[in-house]
């Protein structure tokens, strides 16, 4: 199975530590958060990696290279500036993920998650994971009802950031640039979309006090490993 770490964003919201270094490549517990998830996908026995690259993106594939180094295969997809935003991004990067179902992640997410637990997707056209709302999206995103996605529930829950997807969730839309969650919201109004509630930890590293949640959270694990 192929992964797709989501790189390509600006990290507004970071700046100005975004100013001169990408988002993923901002380090908690001496790592940056991109190697965070390649390490734990490669636990589950992925192997071979696309990585999309848009702000500073030359820095991202200098730092991690061909994937040598980590015994995988890194395949890089350059978005122009601006990025294609999610959705646009996985409908470029389709031609390099082939024709199986792929996992797809945000790489500046830091989430304590076993990708392993990820399951077939049968009939559905994905699978997202799901967390408890944090206080910045306390409306949540999705309901879920057993293993299915629902727009709407009387609990709803934030979608992660990680997820499992079929090629024909995207490849019969044109190339460019479009968000992922109408998509997403369309495919569970049909039915055809799964999903998972994680419980454990999820960080959006998206602030700078976020960032700092995490360094904290890194370093007690460390602490105890």
């Amino acid at each position: 199975m192929k992964a797709m770490l989501l790189a390509a964003g600006r990290g507004e919201r970071l700046r100005p530590l975004t100013d001169h270094t990408p988002k993923p490549l901002l380090e908690v517990g001496g790592r940056t958060l991109i190697e965070w998830q390649i390490e734990r996908l490669l636990r589950a026995g992925v192997r071979e990696f696309v990585i999309n690259l848009a702000h500073l993106g030359a820095q991202i594939e200098a730092h991690l290279g061909d994937g040598s180094r980590y015994g995988a295969r890194f395949h890089y997809s350059a978005e122009p500036a601006g990025a294609l935003e999610t959705g646009g991004g996985i409908r470029q990067a389709l031609p390099l993920l082939g024709d199986a179902p792929f996992i797809v992640a945000n790489a500046d997410v830091w989430i304590e998650f076993d990708f392993a637990r990820l399951p077939a997707l049968h009939a559905d056209l994905g699978h997202l994971v799901l967390v408890r709302n944090p206080s910045h999206n306390t409306r949540g995103d999705f309901a879920l009802n057993g293993d299915r996605i629902t727009n709407d529930g009387a609990e709803r829950h934030t979608y992660a950031g990680v997820a499992l997807y079929s090629r024909a969730l995207f490849e019969h839309l044109p190339a460019g640039r479009f968000p992922l969650a109408p998509l997403l919201r369309a495919a569970a109004d049909r039915g055809v979309l799964g999903g998972q509630l994680h419980e454990g930890c999820w960080i959006d590293v998206g602030t700078p006090e976020r960032l700092a949640e995490t360094q904290l959270r890194v370093a007690c694990l460390t602490s105890k490993g």
